[in-house]
């Protein structure tokens, strides 16, 4: 029986391999290769991306469980919160070799939805994707400076 879902507002109708990982389904079948690969279990974020607004591991859920579910990638962010992520991290020059940016880009875009203030604590809670070139401060800043630019608007 096929399961239908969205990713960046397309629909898409699978009725095979439905025991892929997301994660292969976005970067081999539609060719969306923003989302990286980094440990295939979950534990680094560098394949993080929104369902149903919320930043989930790609490569931890199959098909088989995204019916009716709507799935965004980096390269579908288009909202003003998001906006002022990708416009604060390159302001901050948050990437040092950048292969987890789309995971932290994502992971931080729904971190200021939830909570459109927060603190360094709250930041260091919810932001557990990995860089493994220790961009944390530069991350940190910038997701206060997104949050500056999201929801300060005069």
């Amino acid at each position: 029986m096929p399961i239908s879902f969205t990713v960046n507002g397309v629909a898409h109708q699978v009725n095979e391999q439905l025991d892929m990982p997301l994660l292969w389904y976005l970067r081999d079948s539609i060719n969306l290769k923003g989302t990286k690969f980094g440990c295939g279990i979950g534990q680094c974020g560098a394949c993080t991306i929104h369902l149903n607004g919320h930043a989930v591991r790609s490569c931890s859920i199959t098909l088989s469980s995204l019916d009716g579910q709507q799935i965004k990638t980096i390269e579908g962010l288009s909202d003003r919160v998001e906006k002022a992520v990708q416009q604060a991290w390159k302001e901050i020059d948050v990437p040092q070799c950048g292969y987890c940016q789309s995971g932290q880009i994502m992971a931080a875009s729904a971190l200021l939805k939830q909570n459109p203030k927060p603190t360094d604590e709250d930041i260091n809670n919810v932001m557990t994707n990995i860089c493994r070139c220790g961009t944390y401060v530069r991350i940190r800043k910038a997701i206060h400076q997104a949050s500056a630019l999201a929801y300060d608007v005069s």
